[in-house]
Order: structure tokens, then C-alpha cells, then sequence
């Protein structure tokens, strides 16, 4: 077997909140104006930017190369939440309930790239995403946060040194806000906010694994202007917490055919606070996300490989089931760089 084309099938395989409730009047007002932060949108959109920086790594596109991949996911979220209320004279407990919700969400995306340089390499990524919650009964399909990013690599790679990448990306709220919905009979498709974040992705050949990392930072810049009803009060302002990510994992190269990876990503997001007309404010806890991913690629052809991955969430704010396909897209004109 071809070693160096082993490990290219290797490393092509790797394409692929629950906040505390606030001292309000009103425990189930409490939990709408915190709601956002349980669409796992923003959190799934901070782990996928910094794998995907980890994968792309290896190999930027030659300069004038173009690249355009097609990817496909499927997650799963499911919350069960207490609903309580106290009687102010007497104490007593006037409500009390378990609230169960599950989320199913079903998205596409394309992801374009273009080498500007040898060492620079621009990346857009469309997605399109449709969610069903069966908490509200009701499902849609609209467009997602369209993202633009930058990947560049100061140094020329060597055998056997470690391969290093820096990254940056722009995420758009061009999705359905959940700022601006109703939020008892409607999903969002979108964070609603605009996020820049950077960082830098290594790796390393030890034959015959390659390991990988990713570290990085993403900040949320603020939303005004709002006017969203959420239970008795009118939501103003909302202003998002940045979060810190990263990744790591290896990948493996069972044949020219087949090559399997498994990661491990956590992001840990910061805060966030709601601003309300009558001059209360509401605050989230930090929330921690973590996947465990697993993916395998097989090779159809000379230029074009399958991946297919599996992951679960670890803690109460992650996905409880992630599936996901990617692979390249080839037509007259526009083929992937070498």
C-alpha cells in the first residue's frame, strides 16, 4: 500500500445549555427568556467551525484551487426541565412540573473553498437546516448562519515537524433569529447574533497515526433593538457570551480504501444576559459542551472519499446523538485541488 496516499484517505475521513433559572416573578418567564440558550444552534456552530479547521489542515488548496464539499448531519437534544413555583404568603408550592423536550434537527450545508495563496486558503459554508420540537409541536426548514473564513499556514510543512494552521471565521445571523420569533410556536435557525472567532489547529505524523488538535476563541458581539415579548415582559437587549473551544483526536489508515478517526471537542460558553423593558435582567450560567465523534471514510474513487461519523454528547448541554456525511463535490470546471 501506498503509505503517503494512505494517510491522505486517513486524514480526509476527518470532514466531518442548560442555564440556571433567575429570581424572577415567574419561574415559567424565567424559562422562556432563558430558551435560546437550550437551542443548541450556537454551541453546535462554535464545535463544528474548530473541527473543521482541525480537518482542513493537513493540506490548504494550491493557489487558484477550487474545492466544494457537500455535507449532510442529523442531531438529536433532548430535555426534561422542573417547573416550580412558591406561594409568596405561605410558601407552599402552587406549581409544580416536569417539562420534557426533544429537538430533532436536520441540516445541509456547502462549503466552498479557494486557495489565495499556497499557505492561504478563503472558505465560505452555506447551510440550510430543518428542525422539529416536539415540546411546541412544530417544525421548519429555513436557511442557517452563513460563515466566511481564513485558514493560513505560517510554515512550510516538513517530515515529521508539526504541521501548524491559523484560523479565523465570521459567522452571519442570516438565519431565522430566535430574537425575533415567537418563541412558544416557532424554532430559529439561526444564533441571531454575529460571532468572530480565531485560533490555531495542529498535527503531527506518527506513523502510521496522524494526531490532531484545535484550540480556540470566539466572541459574540451584541444584539439591540429588540422587541420580543417573553412571558409578561418585553426582551430588549441580549448580550451573548463568548466561548473558549477545542478539539483533538487521531486518525488512522486501515487501507488505501478505509481509514478511521475519533476525536473529542468541548466548548465552554461564557454567560449570557437578557435585557428587559421594565429594567430586569437575566442571566444564564456558564454552559459546557462535549462530543465524542467517530468517523470512517471510503475511498469511491482516485479524488473522492465518503466520510460518514457517529458522536454523542457528554454533558447535558451537547447533542444526545450526531450522525453526519460529507464528501466532495466534482463538476466540469470546479474540481477539488490536489
Amino acid at each position: 500500500m501506498n503509505m503517503k496516499s494512505g494517510k491522505v484517505a486517513a486524514l480526509a475521513a476527518l470532514l466531518l445549555a442548560q442555564p440556571s433559572a433567575w429570581a424572577a416573578e415567574s419561574v415559567e418567564e424565567a424559562r422562556d427568556a432563558l430558551q435560546t440558550k437550550e437551542d443548541d444552534v450556537t454551541e453546535e456552530k462554535n464545535l463544528e467551525e474548530v473541527f473543521q479547521a482541525a480537518e482542513k489542515q493537513y493540506s490548504l488548496l494550491p493557489s487558484g484551487k477550487m474545492s466544494l464539499n457537500f455535507a449532510a448531519n442529523y442531531s438529536y437534544f433532548r430535555d426534561d426541565r422542573i417547573d416550580i413555583a412558591l406561594d409568596e404568603d405561605t410558601g407552599s408550592i402552587s406549581r409544580f412540573r416536569i417539562e420534557q423536550d426533544a429537538q430533532h434537527s436536520f441540516s445541509s450545508s456547502l462549503s466552498f473553498d479557494y486557495g489565495i495563496w499556497n499557505n492561504l486558503t478563503f472558505n465560505t459554508r452555506l447551510p440550510v437546516s430543518y428542525k422539529y420540537d416536539t415540546e411546541k409541536d412544530v417544525s421548519q426548514a429555513a436557511l442557517g448562519d452563513v460563515s466566511f473564513g481564513l485558514r493560513y499556514q505560517p510554515f512550510p510543512v516538513r517530515p515529521g515537524a508539526m504541521n501548524t494552521t491559523l484560523y479565523t471565521s465570521l459567522s452571519t445571523p442570516t438565519g431565522d433569529s430566535p430574537y425575533d420569533i415567537n418563541v412558544r410556536s416557532e424554532v430559529s435557525s439561526g444564533s441571531g447574533f454575529y460571532s468572530l472567532g480565531g485560533g490555531v489547529s495542529m498535527s503531527k505524523v506518527v506513523d502510521p497515526v496522524v494526531l490532531f488538535g484545535s484550540l480556540g476563541y470566539s466572541v459574540a458581539f451584541d444584539v439591540t433593538g429588540i422587541n420580543q415579548r417573553r412571558g409578561s415582559a418585553v426582551l430588549e437587549e441580549v448580550n451573548p457570551g463568548d466561548s473558549i473551544n477545542f478539539s483533538m483526536g487521531l486518525a488512522y489508515s486501515l487501507s488505501y480504501e478505509v481509514s478511521i478517526s475519533a476525536s473529542y471537542q468541548q466548548s465552554y460558553n461564557f454567560d449570557t444576559e437578557f435585557q428587559f423593558s421594565d429594567g430586569r435582567v437575566a442571566s444564564s450560567e456558564d454552559s459546557t459542551s462535549s462530543v465524542v465523534n467517530t468517523s470512517v471514510g471510503l475511498r469511491s474513487s482516485k479524488n473522492r472519499i465518503i466520510n460518514l461519523s457517529f458522536g454523542f454528547g457528554l454533558t447535558e448541554d451537547s447533542p444526545d446523538v450526531l450522525l453526519g456525511l460529507s464528501m466532495p463535490i466534482d463538476f466540469s470546471g470546479l474540481k477539488p485541488g490536489a
